[in-house]
């Protein structure tokens, strides 16, 4: 890479967006160099728009703290000094919608941790190890944006990052019906214990949106390129529960799967072992190598102790067994802010770089 691209940040200081700078702060590719939010943290420097709100564990970048925020509406002004930005703003959808259009069809690509533009059939929604063959279309959005360079790509929602490159790996014996139990974080909803205090030893039974977020996203992930749109896939049929649970950060999914072609247990553990994508072929910065990893304990992988396997974007996988229902069961885990939000978007910026799209 001959330069870094010079990038901002639009929602930045929100838990996602503060996520994005603690893994952007020594980028090789990477330069942030515009923090962007809402009109009341405009013109104040970054430590003090964030204030008390900083969530991480590790301080405010030093590089960022006395940058000045930019109102994320100047949308002329900022495009005019970045070559591509992150976007994770807190909004209704469709004004993020018209945020994001507005970026790139001022020649700005966005990469967006939002779900506003999932389901739009020209934006490629990526998990790069799953289906990198998705930007192509692309070249389609930016005939319909009358753009050059601009354009719109999303990272799926954080729930499902666990699970579908477990079953991806396993397309071969074609998984014909999923059912899934997601016990996510609260950082999921972009809250710490000091600001949510009644998840403090309590579970709720209902996430607004996710079990419909966990049935279709998948599909379209799998689904094909034709013309100028992806076409979802029509299985497999999932069937999903989402619950809050009082866990930091981490979101864990109890799986169970029937096979067109029932495999042998082994035959699984090889495919999550061999397991890799564009990213690891590509040698992209933020690609984890290996990808899934399986813990051969009957209690791992935990939440806790298991988030963070290769820094934060790797899957933990465990406790695969027969089942008396389905053929399988088994237990998934990924860290939800890092792969499941801004590093996931971050390694899709990766792979649309070396791929010529940045």
């Amino acid at each position: 890479m001959s330069r870094r691209l010079r990038t901002g940040i639009i929602g930045a200081t929100g838990m996602v967006g503060q996520k994005f700078l603690a893994l952007l702060a020594d980028h090789p590719w990477f330069e942030v160099t515009c923090l962007a939010a809402s009109a009341r943290s405009a013109g104040k420097a970054y430590a003090e728009a964030v204030g008390d709100r900083w969530a991480m564990a590790e301080p405010i970048p030093a590089a960022f703290r006395d940058l000045v925020v930019r109102d994320a509406a100047q949308v002329d002004a900022i495009a005019g000094e970045v070559d591509m930005v992150f976007c994770a703003v807190d909004m209704p959808k469709d004004e993020v919608r018209r945020l994001e259009d507005a970026y790139a069809s001022r020649e700005v690509p966005v990469v967006s941790a939002n779900s506003a533009h999932r389901w739009t059939p020209d934006v490629p929604m990526v998990i790069p190890e799953v289906n990198p063959g998705h930007i192509a279309v692309i070249a389609a959005q930016r005939r319909r944006l009358g753009t050059r360079r601009g354009f719109v790509a999303v990272k799926p929602n954080c729930s499902i990052q666990p699970y579908v490159p477990a079953l991806d790996a396993l397309r071969e014996f074609g998984p014909r019906e999923v059912s899934v139990c997601t016990c996510q974080a609260i950082s999921g909803a972009g809250k710490t214990f000091a600001t949510w205090p009644e998840m403090v030893d309590n579970v709720i039974p209902y996430i607004g949106g996710e079990e419909e977020k966990s049935i279709r996203e998948p599909l379209k992930i799998w689904g094909r390129l034709e013309g100028d749109a992806i076409i979802p896939a029509t299985g497999p049929l999932i069937s999903a529960q989402c619950i809050r649970v009082a866990a930091t950060d981490g979101h864990m999914a109890a799986v169970a799967v029937r096979f067109d072609r029932k495999p042998a247990r082994q035959d699984i553990l090889d495919r999550w072992a061999a397991y890799s994508g564009r990213p690891q072929a590509l040698k992209l910065p933020s690609a984890p190598s290996p990808f899934l990893v399986y813990f051969t304990e009957d209690n791992r992988p935990q939440t806790r102790l298991d988030r963070d396997l290769g820094h934060g974007m790797a899957v933990g996988l465990g406790r695969l067994r027969e089942d008396n229902l389905y053929d399988y069961r088994f237990i998934a885990l990924s860290h939800n802010t890092v792969r499941g939000a801004a590093g996931g978007a971050v390694l899709t910026a990766e792979l649309l770089k070396a791929e010529g799209y940045l």
